[in-house]
């Protein structure tokens, strides 16, 4: 394991063990936790959880939660664990390629157990883009020929009738994703991360409604900076665990 960071998410509400190099969470992690639609009570799934950010910030929102990280890098998974030890969250980790049915179901995932899945994909296939030479951020960046249909595919799996898949990704991306989800997916609602208000959108979330038949919905984008390079208001307040996307 390389050298490990202690980072502070959410203003100090969340303590994370990371590693010091490769893939690290931020924004992205951030704004995928802020748009969980959870209740007291929910079967909530964090799908290629890394050392466990996202579903960690959830929990520090809603601790009535059931909350399961599903991570394929075993160092990874043992820094999650630990994670969920400084935070006093009781989560399951389980060791899974979410790719890979038999392994999934090892794993104990079950099927349509899930109210609410959280995941941030690798945003890239192999072939598609020259990868970093970091392993970890690699690995954590790229799937395999055909991968992103697999992932979602394997996400909307858990999902139990009616439950909610959250995603975000990259805005070139967005067809994809769409066209990945399946027909038992429907309500779908978009919106669009851009860095700034001048700037074309970089990075989009996604949600969808196991079983729904609502239309598809463009939500309102979301501005990170300001013209002096600060977060702007909204920005700075979802980062603080002030503020949630609707």
């Amino acid at each position: 394991m390389p050298e490990v960071t202690e980072d502070a998410l959410l203003g100090g509400r969340v303590t994370l063990l990371q590693p010091g190099r490769g893939h690290r969470a931020g924004t992205d992690a951030v704004l995928l936790a802020a748009s969980a639609p959870v209740s007291p009570g929910d079967v909530v799934i964090d799908v290629g959880a890394a050392t466990g950010a996202v579903g960690l910030m959830v929990a520090a929102r809603e601790r009535g939660i059931d909350l399961v990280f599903v991570e394929r890098d075993p160092d990874l998974a043992d820094l999650c664990r630990r994670n969920c030890s400084l935070n006093g969250v009781d989560g399951r980790v389980a060791v899974a390629d979410v790719l890979d049915k038999s392994s999934r179901h090892a794993a104990g995932l079950r099927p349509e157990s899930a109210d609410c899945v959280l995941t941030n994909p690798p945003f890239l296939e192999e072939g598609q883009a020259r990868l970093s030479p970091d392993r970890g951020r690699a690995a954590a960046h790229a799937l395999p020929p055909g991968g992103l249909e697999a992932w979602l595919r394997a996400c909307t799996g858990l999902l139990k009738p009616k439950g909610s898949l959250v995603l975000i990704h990259r805005a070139d991306r967005v067809p994809e994703c769409l066209s990945s989800l399946g027909n038992g997916m429907g309500g779908v609602a978009l919106r669009f991360i851009h860095p700034a208000a001048d700037q074309p959108a970089i990075r989009f979330l996604l949600s969808a409604r196991k079983g729904s038949r609502a239309p598809l919905t463009i939500l309102p984008p979301l501005v990170l900076n300001s013209p002096d390079g600060r977060f702007t208001p909204e920005a700075e307040a979802l980062h603080r665990g002030d503020a949630m996307l609707q």
